[in-house]
């Protein structure tokens, strides 16, 4: 979770399986339950595979892959006074 500026975001992934917990907690219906925890799984899943990769990139990245991440892309630029 990153914390910005007096709220944390939160990966979507997350706020789903959050969702799963909570259906979870009220369904009693043993199809549905079978369902969501599928689907549950199924989010735990894509949010370590993706953790995975993230780090994986970062770990590849160095100065000269420019392409892939360069903060100076991102500066606005300053207009000089005439």
């Amino acid at each position: 979770m990153e914390y910005l500026g007096g709220i944390f975001k939160v990966p979507p992934e997350q706020k789903a399986r959050t969702t799963y917990d909570n259906i979870l907690r009220f369904c009693d219906d043993y199809d549905v339950r079978d369902a969501i925890r599928f689907l549950r799984e199924r989010e735990i899943v894509h949010y370590q595979r993706f953790g995975e990769n993230l780090r994986i990139l970062t770990d590849k990245l160095d100065e000269r892959n420019f392409y892939a991440f360069n903060p100076s892309f991102d500066k606005c630029p300053v207009k000089k006074p005439k």
